[in-house]
């Protein structure tokens, strides 16, 4: 049998092949349960954006899965979270119902999963479900039955038209703005408001940071969250080179900042904002986008097939597998997986450079995915240091000039 000399390589990339997770709990430690699981109901979507991790980057898995999430799946899948939520006693958990473009899938579709899901939990266990779309099925017919199951809604959109259409666009070329405005607006209608999560916004360095700020506010959503594109160290995202004297995300990230941090009125909660001042004073945060916390997301695919967090498509082909399925084994087989472990490890799950740095409790090496280099895998900085760096280190003086201020002023 010839074998691929990538794959062999990759054996020896941390943490696969090199961390192991039996030593790890010989020496007491224990992984935390899985608090978020994220359904990919659909595999396709009606859009074809340039910058998709699932069907532009490294891993095309979405080629050979089921379109549709089967009846078989959908009662396997429903029954593994209620025996994952039996065993580790948890109160509360998300259901994030996913795809690519989850509506897709059909409101009867979503229905059945959430139906199946609270079937399966034990009543000590509080579900909340989201459905994270790009809006452009969004009418009364789908939101009647999303608000019948209780299902929030978050919508994926990038700015004002031309921001949002430089990249999210029909395959025939044709821009999806338009289409995305017509499911906001009924989204934000009376009936459905209660179901309007927020909206997720991946940044465009062409994009201006304040304009794109005050054109996502304009929807009025109760979140947003900004995205920095999937990229890592063999693969830049653009705009991203080796040099760290230049940080155009860390820029962009801090004149979208300080236009939010300055409102005499705060409009709007901004995930990533917010997270950043959380663990400056000693909080934690929300997302795995920063921050030292566990990360407690499952994927499983329209197949059943189960998947750390899907991201992971964007460094290279099978990086999310974990090589069990909801037919075979439960989720506790999945948080013994080396990957999974090491997003659990905390500072220690960080390389040396990370670990000294005097900003690694908040940015906490930057997001996981983000730190893949071909030949040792992930124990590197994010590919976005720089940035973050600059980003986080200009929060930290804003906040604490306030502070002085606040200190002078009661003197």
């Amino acid at each position: 049998m010839t074998v691929d000399p990538v794959d062999l390589l990759r054996r020896f990339e941390w943490p696969d092949g090199v961390l192991r997770v039996d030593e790890l709990e010989a020496a007491g430690w224990r992984p935390v349960p899985f608090q978020s699981f994220v359904l990919k109901v659909h595999s396709r979507c009606n859009l074809s954006c340039d910058y998709c991790y699932i069907y532009e980057m490294a891993d095309q898995s979405w080629r050979n899965s089921s379109k549709v999430m089967s009846d078989a799946v959908i009662d396997r899948t429903a029954a593994r979270i209620g025996e994952h939520a039996r065993t580790h006693g948890l109160t509360t958990i998300d259901v994030v119902l996913h795809g690519g473009e989850p509506l897709l899938a059909g409101a009867d579709v979503l229905g059945q999963v959430v139906t199946a899901v609270r079937r399966e939990l034990p009543l000590s266990t509080q579900p909340q479900f989201i459905v994270q779309t790009n809006g452009i099925l969004l009418d009364d017919s789908m939101l009647d039955v999303l608000s019948a199951h209780d299902i929030n809604v978050g919508v994926s959109i990038d700015g004002n038209a031309e921001a949002n259409d430089r990249h999210r666009r029909y395959a025939d070329g044709r821009g999806s703005h338009e289409a995305v405005l017509r499911g906001l607006n009924a989204l934000r209608a009376p009936s459905y408001r209660r179901l309007y999560s927020g909206l997720l916004c991946t940044v465009d360095l062409a994009n201006d940071p304040v304009e794109t700020y005050r054109s996502l506010v304009s929807h009025e959503p109760p979140m947003m969250d900004f995205l920095l594109p999937h990229g890592n160290w063999t693969t830049p995202p653009p705009g991203r080179d080796d040099d760290p004297s230049r940080t155009p995300y860390g820029d962009w990230l801090v004149a979208a900042f300080d236009t939010w941090y300055g409102e005499t009125t705060r409009k709007t909660s901004v995930r990533l904002f917010e997270d950043a001042l959380n663990l400056l004073f000693g909080g934690h945060s929300t997302s795995e986008q920063i921050g030292i916390a566990p990360a407690g997301v499952v994927v499983v695919d329209t197949d059943g097939y189960v998947e750390q967090v899907d991201t992971l498509k964007s460094a290279y082909d099978g990086a999310p597998a974990t090589g069990f399925s909801v037919r075979d084994a439960p989720f506790d087989a999945a948080l013994r997986h080396p990957s999974v472990a090491a997003r659990q490890l905390g500072i220690q799950g960080l390389c040396d450079a990370c670990r000294s740095c005097p900003e690694r409790d908040v940015c906490g090496g930057g997001y996981y995915t983000h730190r893949y280099r071909a030949g040792n895998g992930f124990l590197n900085p994010t590919v976005y240091c720089a940035d973050m760096l600059r980003f986080v280190s200009h929060v930290r003086g804003r906040v604490s000039a306030d502070i002085a201020a606040l200190k002078d002023a009661t003197a």
